[in-house]
């Protein structure tokens, strides 16, 4: 009888702190979420994140987890629709009972997303997308690892200016997204006194340019500051270059390098890229080396900007996690993300406090080279 009676008490209590655990979290289990596009145009932006994701939190399931905890991955396609966005998000919180979110990917979707994972108080990680609008205000479950759209059309416009470019036009894309770029590039030309030479749009998901080309190419620009992704992208530097355009063209980081570069094949030479994480060839940077290794491990045969954001992305989660300790919750994850000061990830440095979620503000150049290749 005695044996029974202590049984009962030893369920009881296993059942009592299962009532009372976080969502996507078990003894040895710490269940993640990522909601990205995985299918259509810009598909390769969110299979690429995926893949840097996968590689680190493969390497430390092997090494045992974290406080003996293995992590797993969850993903959703959002498609990179706004109407689609919501649902996949409720999907990881709800049906899936996922503890943390990581390697979103997009503006207009993040935009959506946002509301979902603000009212369920769940943390996010990550998002590939440099713009304000998720920024500020500051959301205390969002973290940033990438530089802002502002950070990037700084550099863009001060190395256009700087070899005497002076027209510079804005090719963008119709939503929150191309408009972030749009108004950085228009800060930054009003810091040095100058303004937008011309503009011209595309709708997301499509690649009919040609207006925008007509309008653009008519204005006989020296630069032109593209945001929007790969596809159409590719489409619009085709068009200038047919119609005899010799502007010189500059994308920000979302567009997906690897993907613009594979688009543009043989005409992609010359075309410029900012940069938001490390060179993913530059093997004497640590984490590059790792992002290599474990790449090659994982059986991911090209490396590429996309995926080293999101091995770089899984490593501030990873390392967070750690830091929270055995006892994990949310708001105690918050918590100690906000703590996290001048975290030297392999020669690439992430901060956060109560008061700042940016983590960094590294930006670089690249050029594709005549191979499809890149060079900085």
């Amino acid at each position: 009888m005695m044996r029974i009676v202590g049984a009962l008490l030893v369920l009881g209590g296993m059942l009592a702190g299962r009532a009372g655990a976080e969502n996507g979290v078990s003894h040895d289990k710490i269940v993640l979420g990522q909601a990205a596009v995985f299918s259509g145009p810009a598909a390769q932006l969110g299979i690429q994140m995926r893949n840097g994701v996968k590689a680190y939190l493969d390497y430390v399931n092997e090494k045992g987890g974290v406080h003996g905890r293995k992590l797993e991955l969850v993903s959703e396609d959002d498609r990179y629709e706004a109407s689609v966005a919501p649902l996949a998000s409720k999907k990881l919180i709800e049906e899936h009972r996922v503890f943390a979110l990581l390697g979103y990917v997009g503006t207009p979707t993040g935009a959506a997303h946002l509301p979902v994972v603000t009212q369920a108080r769940v943390p996010l990680v990550g998002m590939f997308t440099g713009a304000e609008v998720l920024r500020a205000p500051l959301n205390r479950y969002v973290f940033h690892v990438r530089a802002s759209y502002y950070d990037e059309t700084e550099k863009i416009v001060e190395q256009v200016v700087s070899t005497g470019g002076k027209r510079i036009a804005v090719f963008y894309q119709a939503d929150n997204y191309g408009e972030a770029g749009r108004k950085g590039t228009e800060l930054a030309l009003t810091r040095r006194g100058m303004k937008i030479h011309a503009t011209g749009t595309v709708e997301r998901n499509t690649v009919k340019v040609e207006d925008a080309v007509k309008a653009i190419h008519g204005a006989e620009p020296d630069a032109v500051v593209m945001v929007s992704a790969y596809t159409s992208c590719a489409e619009f530097i085709r068009q200038m270059r047919k119609a005899g355009s010799g502007a010189t063209f500059y994308n920000v980081s979302f567009v997906g390098s690897k993907a613009l570069a594979d688009a543009l094949g043989q005409e992609g030479a010359g075309v410029a890229i900012s940069q938001v994480v490390p060179f993913p060839w530059a093997r004497s940077v640590p984490v590059v080396r790792e992002y290599q290794e474990l790449g090659k491990k994982a059986g991911l045969a090209d490396y590429n900007f996309s995926a080293m954001e999101g091995f770089l992305t899984a490593k501030v989660m990873v390392e967070a996690l750690r830091r929270t300790g055995r006892e994990l919750t949310r708001e105690k994850f918050v918590d100690t993300m906000e703590k996290m000061q001048d975290v030297d990830l392999g020669g690439f440095f992430v901060s956060y406090s109560a008061k700042n979620h940016a983590g960094s503000k590294f930006v670089d150049l690249t050029i594709i080279a005549r191979d499809g290749k890149f060079l900085r």
